[in-house]
């Protein structure tokens, strides 16, 4: 899919070069350590899940985590950018892995958890509401959203860059737009944590309840 065919700035962005460097920053066995706190945490309350979509996959970290603490659970991923996307095929498979925008994504079968972690901070507020309604129609049971918090909508400059992140409370809007949407459960990551250090992270699971 060519730049000129994006909706927005912020996919043009991501499929791009800075894309690919986000790929060197954010890999590494220390990562794959506090993942997997992190889920083990986060997904207590879900019990033994099966299937799982992660929205923003890039190369993998989270899919590895998950797939370690649930050997059987069948893993999707959606990346927008080819390089990310190549290097994720190698680990959960070529026919589980769809290179393309968020909003080009459509679900064909529900999975048991739909996941994004540090994804929905980047997505044009303008086109949050699709990105809301894809993860909703996604999941069968459970939806686990993981990203910077503010109580009200604000922009930040991300790395020399402006209008690339956005701090808002997604998961309250979410619970607000689905009616049949349970929190269930939430906590924070902390960047300067002694063992399993994260970006500062706000995360909330939420359950289907129809």
């Amino acid at each position: 899919m060519s730049g000129n065919s994006f909706k927005t700035e912020q996919e043009v962005f991501w499929a791009g070069e800075f894309g690919i460097e986000y790929i060197d920053r954010n890999k590494g066995e220390y990562l794959l350590a506090s993942n997997l706190s992190f889920f083990s945490n986060s997904l207590k309350q879900a019990g033994k899940i099966k299937s799982c979509i992660e929205f923003g996959a890039n190369i993998g970290m989270n899919l590895k985590a998950l797939k370690l603490l649930y050997p059987d659970l069948k893993l999707n991923g959606i990346e927008i950018n080819s390089t990310a996307a190549g290097e994720l095929k190698k680990i959960i498979g070529e026919n589980s892995v769809y290179n393309c925008s968020i909003f080009d994504f459509e679900p064909i079968e529900k999975v048991e958890l739909a996941l994004i972690k540090g994804v929905l901070i980047h997505i044009n507020p303008e086109y949050l509401s699709t990105v809301y309604q894809k993860l909703y129609d996604a999941s069968s049971n459970y939806i686990l959203i993981a990203e910077y918090y503010n109580p009200s909508p604000v922009a930040i400059p991300y790395r020399g860059h402006s209008d690339r992140l956005f701090k808002r409370d997604f998961a309250g809007e979410m619970l607000q737009l689905y009616s049949d949407l349970k929190l269930i459960d939430y906590g924070f990551l902390y960047k300067n944590d002694p063992v399993f250090p994260q970006d500062d992270i706000t995360w909330f699971l939420l359950e289907k309840t129809k």
